[in-house]
């Protein structure tokens, strides 16, 4: 698993759950493990233990965990680039959702040796989509999830994201949008603001 996946999981724990949990998660899944360093890769058994030792810590199941990692992603304080590169995508969610597809030559314009499974995305009806992953990254559904969510919510929409399969060979997410301007949506500008003083 590369580096910046596991990164991710780690900040997750440390930001929400503390640096104390976070040792111990850390310490049961690899005795001497401290922490991950983006730009290596690990196995991926140490990322599955992660989120073992994880779940039993904390008292969560790993769905739900990857779950809130997506929520994370989007919504933290410190995971905002994340959100930047997200809301690059449209001024509104459906032209999010539409921008998906494009996603992982994006992340890979960024990290060449960090490769998504690829995305697709359908609409059967006008606000109803069906989200498709390749295979090769198993639990990826239940972070799109979380993520997508809290990009509803960014946006103002109002939607419905459910996992329909995920595992081994990819997965499919159902989204429904009832309203795209149901509330106001997190500030956003394309550039970032400057103090100058």
């Amino acid at each position: 698993m590369h580096g910046l996946v596991n990164r991710a999981l780690q900040r997750f724990a440390e930001d929400t759950h503390g640096l104390a949990i976070w040792s111990e998660v850390a310490e049961a899944a690899q005795p001497g493990l401290t922490g991950f360093e983006a730009m290596l890769t690990y196995d991926d058994a140490l990322t599955e233990a992660v989120l073992l030792a994880l779940s039993d810590r904390i008292g969560s199941p790993k769905d739900m965990i990857l779950e809130d990692l997506g929520t994370y992603l989007v919504s933290h304080a410190n995971t905002q680039a994340l959100r930047r590169l997200l809301r690059f995508g449209g001024d509104g969610f459906t032209e999010f959702l539409y921008s998906l597809d494009d996603l992982p030559d994006r992340v890979r314009l960024a990290v060449p040796d960090l490769v998504l499974p690829p995305l697709d995305l359908t609409e059967h009806a006008p606000g109803r989509f069906t989200l498709a992953t390749g295979p090769g990254m198993p639990g990826l559904g239940h972070v799109l999830v979380g993520l997508l969510r809290a990009m509803a919510d960014d946006y103002g929409a109002l939607a419905m994201v459910e996992l329909l399969t995920d595992g081994d060979q990819g997965c499919r997410i159902a989204v429904s949008v009832a309203e795209v301007e149901f509330a106001e949506g997190r500030d956003f500008d394309l550039a970032p603001l400057r103090v100058v003083g």
